[in-house]
């Protein structure tokens, strides 16, 4: 994400907590299957052949229940939220690609494609003059926005990861989509490997020996239960102090204090209106300078990126996440 403001940071937020609540009901997997192929199911991924080609007809269904069916790959391709921008480029999809959403930033190829608006209101005109294929979104676009889009007849394909498992199916389902199966069996061993480090480095940690963590990816807001923010904690061998409520959600900051929290993390490149980052933000609250983690210097900024999008790269956010919590395990 680039450098915003507290209030446009502030917005966002909120517009991503609507998103959640209206998405409390929606299934956050997909699904799919060949039709018309008289063909068996695919196998599952850890037993498919190297050579994995797609078997047109295919029919996906997204995470608001809505079925696709391809008789082909498609050929122009549209993103209007980062996390699956980067899932798209790292799939090899550049081609295809031919636009993205204004905060799309990563990779530096994303910022060379045609704009098509905001996260959670792209600019329809763009994205209609752009004859994409299909259209792909991702957490922050509520379902209300979505069906706005297929009013105007788009093409729109709406993702919910609520964990690391999740992000891994939909890279895989746009493998299907795109015949571009074999890379995406390829990021998902590469994201499975990177969990396994994690997991293989923090299994020692005693349960009572366990980290308290707090993390705030914008002034005022945290993530709690059900999120896959909140499953990077607890995979990374923490305890997330948040996790007592649902989903995104504003603090109260007497309960963090009475939390007590070993450890803070922040996104790292939050600055508010008056210059002040996101750090200095959290330790001049009234009380917090008697938390450990304060006391112990142990607030650390990670990359709000690699913290915040279910991408190809949240399993890199989750190495982060690790040895910030622990880093005598990642020496």
């Amino acid at each position: 994400m680039n450098t915003m403001n507290f209030k446009t940071w502030k917005g966002m937020a909120s517009l991503l907590s609507a998103a959640m609540l209206a998405l409390a009901l929606a299934g956050c997997g997909t699904t799919t299957s060949n039709e018309g192929t008289g063909t068996t199911p695919q196998q599952p991924a850890q037993e498919q052949t190297a050579d994995l080609k797609t078997q047109y007809p295919i029919t996906v269904t997204d995470a608001t229940g809505e079925s696709f069916t391809f008789d082909k790959a498609p050929a122009k391709i549209v993103s209007v939220s980062p996390a699956e921008t980067e899932s798209l480029f790292a799939l090899g999809l550049d081609e295809q690609i031919v636009g993205v959403s204004d905060y799309d930033d990563y990779p530096e190829a994303a910022t060379k494609k045609p704009k098509m608006g905001g996260i959670t209101k792209p600019n329809e005109e763009s994205i209609i003059a752009a004859e994409a294929d299909i259209v792909f979104t991702g957490i922050s676009m509520s379902e209300e926005s979505v069906k706005k889009l297929r009013d105007l007849g788009i093409t729109i394909f709406k993702t919910n990861p609520k964990s690391v498992d999740d992000v891994m199916t939909n890279i895989e389902t746009f493998g299907k989509i795109t015949d571009h199966q074999e890379k995406a069996q390829e990021i998902i061993t590469q994201m499975k490997q990177d969990v396994s480090d994690v997991t293989e480095a923090v299994k020692a940690v005693k349960p009572e020996e366990k980290k308290k963590v707090y993390v705030e990816f914008s002034p005022g807001w945290t993530v709690g239960k059900g999120e896959f923010m909140d499953e990077l904690i607890t995979l990374a061998g923490g305890t997330n102090i948040a996790s007592d409520k649902d989903g995104w959600y504003e603090i109260n900051e007497e309960n963090v204090i009475a939390s007590n929290p070993d450890v803070i993390l922040y996104a790292n490149d939050v600055i508010d209106e008056n210059s002040k980052t996101l750090d200095q933000i959290i330790k001049a609250r009234s009380g917090w300078d008697q938390i450990t983690a304060v006391k112990n210097d142990a607030v650390i900024g990670l990359d709000a990126n690699l913290l915040s999008r279910p991408g190809p790269r949240v399993t890199q956010g989750l190495k982060e996440v690790a040895k910030a919590i622990y880093p005598d395990q990642f020496k």
